[in-house]
């Protein structure tokens, strides 16, 4: 089974990056110019720090975040957010996490602290492979009642396109623009 793809922003102290790389499924470090300035090729996660010290002059988000996200494609084809904070923010924990969750119209899957526990691990491997799965049968269903009609060439992609996104999103077409694109800030200090 195919499996989502997650696109993750860790700065120098690597909480994040620790996380991420204990998921066993591709991880792509958004730090990178490279990866950063790409666009997905199909479904993917967003897992993003947030940094929120309860000043909306240092409510922000992570640079590499906002110009991976200020591609269209990205955005549509994003199709959850993991978020990690840290609790001494109060009521701002996982605040940008949320954010970008609220105003792309993606769920938030999971949320952890600093870097995670070993159970949290378990947990977001868990989701993630439950994601995995649906969007798998999402995309078989179609495929089988093409073939089932003898017409193998109205069967869909094996991988996701963004106009195959669940009803139950909002695509960039339906969402206003505050919906789809998170607000510019500027470059955060994680504050771990």
């Amino acid at each position: 089974m195919p499996q989502t793809p997650v696109y993750f922003y860790s700065s120098a102290s690597g909480l994040v990056r620790r996380f991420a790389t204990h998921l066993e499924r591709p991880v792509f470090d958004l730090a990178d110019p490279a990866v950063r300035n790409s666009e997905a090729d199909g479904p993917w996660v967003l897992l993003t720090p947030s940094y929120k010290a309860g000043s909306s002059h240092n409510d922000t988000l992570p640079k590499a975040v906002l110009v991976f996200l200020a591609s269209p494609v990205n955005r549509r084809r994003m199709v959850g957010v993991i978020g990690s904070g840290n609790r001494n923010f109060g009521v701002h924990y996982q605040a940008a996490a949320r954010q970008i969750a609220a105003r792309s119209g993606r769920p938030m899957l999971f949320e952890f602290e600093l870097s995670g526990t070993p159970e949290d691990v378990a947990c977001c491997r868990e989701i993630l492979s439950d994601l995995d799965a649906a969007l798998t049968a999402r995309h078989a269903r179609p495929q089988r009642a093409a073939s089932e009609q003898g017409d193998p060439e109205q069967a869909p992609p094996e991988q996701a396109t963004p106009e195959q996104a669940p009803p139950e999103q909002a695509t960039p077409e339906q969402a206003t623009p505050e919906q789809t694109a998170p607000e510019q800030g500027g470059p955060g200090e994680e504050r771990r």
